[in-house]
């Protein structure tokens, strides 16, 4: 099936070592089962080690560390297929171009092309929609599209993705094998692990971001672990790469999310550290940048994803941002918001991270 894999999802030798053109993020290989067990055990240290130094102290893991990178490839393209797949419905229902969260789809009209996808029969989806409050309005926007995937479809059925073309149901793979089914399994347990460990322990742990085309899943396993872990505080951080030209289309369907499940938003803000790496794949591989095409836009996009949650905290008080820059201009532009919105520091919900000795010319005023 490697012919009908989207370019940017496909495993292609010329990247296969993730360290070209990256200098400020760390890469993991997968060797073995054996060395990710090594890999948690050393994050289980860094918590334990963050929890005993300081009171709401921080923690960050790499999803890469801990699994073959190859299924996060692999769901990352099934994500983002099924997601697509809402958009072009959008479009074909005459709503191309909106925001994510104002694209809303017409139940019935939703119902018939499932039935002509094959995905299920009429009679099945309208048995979707009873008794929720799914599409109760007669629409459905695409937060009750993922739900509706999640709960309905189990795991080997989602790796049938659309085809727009054919109109059919084509499996984006061949089958998981036993012992990749084994390795996914083990990666979500290592998750687990991690955050039942920095729950106990009071620490904050945040999920790093990593290259586009894995992010996706990345980004789907952060959000599964927020749902258990951030009911009564932040203690799940997502990494935002606002160097994307997706960012805030992903940050504000994921504050949603939060705001009609009930638990705390947790967020970390990069700008984003493969920009060379990710733009040289894309123009070789054949597939369109996902980066921002000036430094400008990327700043801009910063400080729209900022200001929106930075709105959040101030309007339900459960969301958390570090804001992880070594920006000036963007630090001064947080505190100027944090006044104007009454956030004091002594809440907590606003961090600041630079790495050590980077900038301490913007690190020591900001700690006093």
């Amino acid at each position: 099936g490697a012919e009908q894999r989207e370019k940017q999802y496909r495993v292609h030798p010329g990247f296969g070592d993730r360290r070209g053109g990256v200098i400020s993020a760390r890469t993991y290989f997968y060797a073995d089962e054996a060395k990710c067990d090594q890999h948690m055990e050393t994050f289980l240290r860094c918590i334990d080690a963050s929890g005993g130094s300081s009171e709401d102290g921080f923690s960050a893991i790499k999803l890469t560390a801990l699994g073959r990178p190859q299924f996060l490839l692999q769901f990352s393209e099934v994500l983002v297929k099924w997601k697509r797949f809402f958009h072009q419905m959008a479009a074909e229902q005459g709503q191309a171009g909106r925001a994510a969260l104002e694209m809303k789809l017409e139940v019935e009209k939703l119902q018939e092309a499932l039935a002509n996808l094959g995905v299920v029969t009429k009679a099945e989806s309208q048995h979707w929609f009873t008794g929720e409050n799914l599409g109760m309005s007669g629409t459905v926007d695409l937060l009750d599209w993922n739900s509706l995937i999640d709960s309905r479809m189990k795991l080997s059925k989602l790796l049938l993705v659309p085809n727009m073309k054919t109109r059919q149901l084509e499996p984006l793979l061949s089958r998981f094998t036993e012992e990749e089914d084994l390795q996914m399994k083990r990666m979500l347990q290592r998750m687990d692990i991690l955050a039942k460990r920095a729950t106990e322990k009071g620490v904050r742990l945040m999920v790093d971001a990593e290259q586009s085309y894995f992010q996706p899943a990345i980004s789907r396993l952060t959000l599964e672990m927020q749902r258990r872990f951030n009911r009564d505080r932040a203690i799940i951080f997502n990494t935002y790469q606002c160097y994307l030209k997706e960012a805030y289309d992903n940050v504000t369907v994921d504050v949603e999310l939060s705001r009609r499940e009930g638990w705390h938003f947790g967020t970390k803000l990069v700008r984003g550290a493969y920009m060379e790496q990710e733009r040289e794949r894309a123009a070789k591989i054949g597939y369109e940048d996902p980066i921002n095409p000036t430094y400008e836009k990327t700043n801009e996009m910063y400080h729209r994803c900022l200001d929106y949650i930075l709105e959040e905290i101030k309007r339900s008080q459960k969301a958390s941002v570090m804001v992880a820059s070594h920006n000036e201009d963007t630090v001064k532009f947080t505190l100027r918001r944090m006044m104007e919105l009454g956030i004091h520091p002594s809440e907590k919900k606003v961090c600041f991270g630079q790495l050590l000795g980077m900038c301490d010319q913007i690190t020591f005023p900001l700690g006093e």
